[in-house]
């Protein structure tokens, strides 16, 4: 019979697991002497081996012990499976419901609850794009108060700085919507997909962080904020109402940021302050990624569902229809813009500044098209489809 000497460690010191350790060299059915000076030993050890299915039994020996080894343990992981691969290059397409939060590639123990995620279907929320995604993401992250040099030198005309805060709180509207929904999003998608909930994580992040600079600049000069129009409360308002992952995302960041992209550009051009320019920059790099993911799930799914560009293109006719009575972009945004990319009020300033802005709306379409073409539509329905996107932007 083999001994184990446990001298005086007591199982509140962690003795458990060295008769744990033992016991797995003994064959079930074999017997095991287990012996120490701790004064409770011996009712610790009783209680432990009815828990872990171990017989227990007293010798006459003062101190010693004799445990038969059960089979509890073994049966415990006799059906147990492993959540899936741990690799993403082997994903399976439906996780079980009763793996639940288990890590993905662990030895999951039968029996446990199951636990509802209703986007579980790797076809639907997966992108190959996803794991570099969020490593560029983890890595790129900034902080608003160290990233921007918040004490640079502003020397810009009233009417000017009244149009930047006019942008800054159009975009911060917009921003918190783009936060809402991937949040919204995250909390939906199985934990086997982690990536893909690491990368809407960061995404919440990135917006919340814009929101932040976008306000810090807008009151930099000590006034109140611009005005919100209600034709582009219903634009967002109209994104926060598509439940299905795809549309959501196709909608909001192939369509919406895509098109903000431009903006962002357009805002780093004609800056008329360094403040300006380093946070649409900075939020820029940010988008570039949410596009890039929106894009890349889109073509991964788009792959394995023949019905999806018809889907694509029905949720875009019916936010169009939604929003057809709506006014187009707010015309104090439309008025700042001119404004901003003019300078100055003469009128060939304003002729060049409302230029600029038809020439941002031509480029705006000119993306939309190419991210749609990506996505399998014909040249002639990725026009279409572009010019039935909402006059707001987003």
């Amino acid at each position: 019979m083999i001994r184990l000497d446990l001298e005086g460690l007591s199982f509140d010191q962690g003795a458990h697991l060295l008769v744990r350790h033992f016991l797995e060299k003994v064959p079930v059915g074999g017997r095991a002497t287990v012996v120490g000076t701790a004064p409770a030993l011996g009712v610790d050890l009783r209680s432990w081996c009815r828990a872990e299915g171990h017989r227990f039994e007293p010798t006459e020996q003062s101190g010693a012990y004799e445990v038969v080894r059960g089979g509890a343990q073994l049966a415990r992981w006799l059906n147990a499976e492993r959540a899936g691969s741990s690799s993403a290059s082997a994903l399976v397409r439906r996780p079980d419901p009763t793996w639940g939060l288990a890590a993905r590639g662990a030895l999951v123990e039968p029996g446990g609850p199951a636990v509802s995620f209703d986007l579980d279907d790797r076809d639907v929320v997966w992108s190959d794009l996803a794991p570099r995604l969020y490593a560029h993401a983890a890595a790129a992250q900034w902080d608003p108060a160290s990233a921007v040099d918040w004490a640079s030198e502003i020397d810009v005309p009233g009417d000017i700085e009244r149009a930047v805060v006019q942008i800054m709180t159009y975009l911060i509207e917009n921003e918190q919507a783009a936060l809402v929904i991937p949040a919204r999003l995250l909390a939906r998608v199985h934990p086997y997909f982690y990536e893909v909930q690491q990368l809407l994580a960061v995404q919440a992040a990135d917006e919340a962080r814009h929101m932040e600079v976008f306000r810090r600049r807008a009151v930099l000069s000590g006034g109140e904020l611009g005005t919100s129009s209600v034709g582009g409360r219903e634009s967002l308002a109209s994104l926060l109402d598509e439940p299905d992952f795809s549309l959501a995302s196709f909608l909001l960041s192939v369509l919406g940021e895509g098109t903000f992209l431009s903006l962002l550009s357009f805002l780093d051009k004609y800056a008329p302050d360094p403040i300006t320019r380093a946070v649409t920059r900075l939020a820029r790099v940010d988008e570039a990624r949410h596009v890039a993911f929106g894009v890349a799930h889109l073509e991964h799914q788009a792959s394995h569902d023949p019905s999806l560009r018809g889907r694509l293109r029905g949720a875009v006719e019916r936010r169009h229809d939604v929003l057809a009575t709506t006014v187009a972009l707010n015309s104090d945004v439309f008025d700042s813009l001119v404004l901003l990319a003019a300078g100055e009020w003469t009128p060939a300033a304003i002729a060049r500044g409302h230029r600029a802005v038809a020439d941002l709306n031509k480029t705006m379409d000119e993306g939309r098209q190419r991210r749609l073409l990506r996505l399998g539509f014909s040249g002639a329905e990725a026009v279409e489809l572009s010019a039935l996107h909402t006059r707001n932007f987003m």
